[in-house]
């Protein structure tokens, strides 16, 4: 019996982590650029140390978050510099640690007149140089392949990067991901619309679905280790009044 209650303590461990990961969806329901997260699982074949021979024992492990990168709904802004990304690609931005990569496409200028991200970080052309603007130029135009124009005139482009494996992208918080060890290449079938925002890809009817019925599984898997406990208790009673 202590191999079924083990069992249902790693479920509930899983579908805790799962009301985590929903909950924080559901938080994040109107974060620009915020992409769906799900959490997956997998088992863990052990055979308990008093068992030589038959089939192992399958407990319930945490396998990490799968993240769903599927476009968001793309919205007008009111900032001539933001910028939406529409298809497979991210902006680069330059980090105290490093670059980083984001769909969050809200810009601004910072002192310097460097263009930066909405944390502060600046955002990188695709040469990979920070890109400064003429503050007294007002004729701004972002085309749909990243050139920036003032008054006509080209001053630079953002770099949109690209990954073939999307799984290497490690969340980094604020909206930005890390691809440790892995050199993306310049995203070529990307639109950029100027002067609007990407918004998350989170389906607030499904997440919460997802939270009902997590927490109804949660409920049943308590009922289930709380019936076993009981048989258990049980079995010793009946051993103790046999003796």
């Amino acid at each position: 019996m202590d191999n079924t209650l083990y069992v249902g303590l790693s479920r509930q461990l899983t579908l805790q982590r799962a009301l985590e990961v929903t909950a924080n969806n559901l938080a994040n329901l109107d974060t620009v650029g915020f992409k769906v997260e799900a959490l997956t699982l997998n088992t863990d074949p052990l055979r308990p140390s008093n068992l030589t021979t038959g089939d192992p024992i399958n407990y319930v492990i945490d396998n990490g978050v799968a993240r769903n990168f599927g476009q968001g709904s793309i919205e007008q802004s009111s900032n001539p510099l933001d910028v939406a990304i529409e298809g497979d690609g991210f902006l680069t931005v330059q980090t105290p640690d490093g670059n980083r990569y984001t769909r969050d496409g809200r810009m601004a200028l910072n002192a310097q007149n460097q263009l930066v991200d909405h944390a502060g970080n600046p955002v990188l052309s695709s040469s990979g140089s920070v890109i400064t603007l003429d503050p007294q130029k007002t004729d701004l135009a972002i085309a749909k392949d990243g050139t920036i124009s003032q008054n006509g005139l080209a001053v630079g482009k953002l770099g949109v990067s690209r990954f073939a494996d999307l799984s290497v992208l490690k969340k980094q918080g604020s909206n930005l991901f890390d691809a440790p060890g892995v050199t993306p290449t310049q995203a070529t079938n990307v639109h950029l619309s100027q002067g609007a925002v990407e918004h998350s890809n989170v389906q607030p009817v499904a997440e919460m679905t997802n939270l009902i019925a997590i927490t109804r599984a949660y409920d049943q898997v308590s009922q289930m280790v709380s019936q076993t406990q009981d048989l258990s208790d049980s079995a010793v009673q009946r051993l103790g009044k046999a003796a």
